[in-house]
């Protein structure tokens, strides 16, 4: 039973040991960087180093221009056109008419 107690005493001390090396080692670990984060912000300050600003978005593009209205003579052409069409039995009465309203705008 001595042994057994001896060797349990052992693995606590050896743990706790253990646990308190590796917690120092953290805290020197993040110390040494803590600094180091310093040092390298103040040189980059020191050296006239600027954060770059945000750019803004470029405008967005300007809307295609509309069509221009066709002129009256274009129209009358296009009128004579279809009346051609229809007199050459190409296009029906419904299809004639709908093509001047599409024509007229109307």
């Amino acid at each position: 039973m001595g042994l057994l107690r001896g060797v349990a005493r052992t693995a606590v001390v050896a743990g706790t040991a253990t646990a308190v090396s590796n917690r120092v080692s953290r805290r020197q670990a993040n110390r040494w960087q803590t600094q180091a984060d310093a040092q390298a912000y103040q040189e980059q300050q020191a050296a006239g180093y600027a954060q770059p600003a945000y750019q803004q978005a470029p405008p967005p593009p300007a809307p295609a221009p509309a069509a221009a209205a066709p002129t009256q003579d274009a129209i009358i052409s296009e009128l004579s056109k279809l009346a051609d069409l229809k007199a050459a039995g190409v296009l029906t009465d419904a299809e004639f008419q709908a093509q001047k309203a599409r024509i007229l705008g109307s």
